[in-house]
């Protein structure tokens, strides 16, 4: 049996993966979105082995408050596997999780995985065999803003140039699509991560205040906003940490102004890889974008007023996808599907 008649058979056990640094979620044929969790394994060490002991939303709570032989481990870092073993016990515990806890129950899945489009051939080859191990009979892979447009219904098998800015937890993928294809796409190691990463950095510099992963998380997405608000101030948020000076838990008050502010380089980055991908557009294609406009996918297009700082940067329309948290999933899931995205599958 061929490739694309294997793949294209129904089988509701076969999946599409969105391995993301920040959450990872999974489409299963004929079903749609079935799991969407953190990318966090928690480990426990007793006498020098080493078990995970929880996966998902269960690890997530973990972080930050483990004793010492418990570790919350995030196996991806920019958009890429970093820890292949925990990437892979990941993987597994989603397979059978998705399958009702029961691994032996199922034929091995076929499994299609998006990749940032900047990753390298060692990047892809971890990728895919830590889903080959986790019980892959047979693996794919996409790249991220491929499948981002496809989830985002933008006319990728059209001889039309459209923009997809995918800002995902670790990387953000810039790229301009055509005919199936990638015309232009660049990588910018800018994301969620680095989002609160400036948050911790900025509460720490400017009020002594030492905040963890997770409550930097949460200013971001509750109150998180990319130029200083009308009023110059904007919300006043009520945060907890330890102080830096006396070593002693304590809650300060900042404004959302301050959180534009930290958020300044992050999001200054990202803004400049639109730019850089513009710039390099071709023609023909660039005509099309002043029509077509870029589209925004993944959880950093919620950060408030990102859209209206990328028009006013570039002079184009810009919109945010109906669903950007699982953009990129939807359209892993769609090109495993439908025979007419089968040409954006690469065999790993």
């Amino acid at each position: 049996m061929s490739f694309f008649s294997r793949f294209l058979k129904f089988n509701s056990q076969d999946m599409a993966i969105d391995l993301g640094t920040a959450n990872t979620v999974v489409y299963v044929r004929g079903k749609g979105i079935v799991l969407n969790e953190p990318s966090v394994v928690a480990v426990e060490t007793l006498n020098g082995i080493k078990r995970v002991k929880a996966v998902g939303d269960d690890a997530k709570l973990m972080m930050g408050k483990t004793p010492d032989s418990i570790e919350a481990i995030r196996p991806l870092r920019d958009g890429v596997i970093a820890d292949i073993d925990v990437a892979e016990q990941m993987i597994k515990h989603f397979i059978t999780k998705v399958h009702g806890g029961k691994p032996n129950a199922f034929r091995s899945p076929e499994i299609v995985i998006c990749v940032p489009s900047g990753s390298t051939s060692v990047e892809r080859r971890a990728i895919r065999d830590a889903a080959s191990n986790a019980g892959a009979s047979e693996v794919y892979l996409i790249e991220e803003p491929m499948a981002a447009a496809i989830g985002a219904d933008m006319p990728v098998t059209e001889p039309i140039g459209s923009m997809v800015v995918d800002i995902g937890g670790g990387t953000t993928e810039v790229a301009v699509l055509s005919l199936r294809g990638l015309a232009y796409t660049t990588s910018v190691r800018a994301g969620g991560d680095k989002m609160d990463e400036a948050i911790v950095s900025y509460v720490r510099r400017h009020h002594n205040l030492l905040i963890g992963e997770s409550t930097a998380e949460r200013i971001k997405k509750d109150f998180g906003i990319a130029r200083i608000p009308a009023d110059g101030t904007g919300m006043t948020i009520h945060i907890k940490g330890r102080d830096l000076v006396n070593g002693v838990p304590k809650e300060i008050s900042i404004n959302q102004a301050q959180i534009a502010e930290a958020l300044s380089e992050p999001i200054g980055t990202i803004v400049e890889g639109v730019r850089i991908a513009l710039e390099n557009t071709a023609p023909e294609l660039a005509a099309d974008i002043v029509d077509q406009g870029i589209v925004l996918t993944g959880g950093g297009a919620l950060i408030a007023e990102l859209d209206e700082l990328l028009r006013d940067a570039t002079g184009l329309p810009v919109t945010v996808a109906d669903d950007p948290l699982t953009c990129v999933a939807i359209g892993t899931g769609r090109a495993m599907e439908d025979p007419a995205f089968r040409g954006v599958l690469q065999q790993a």
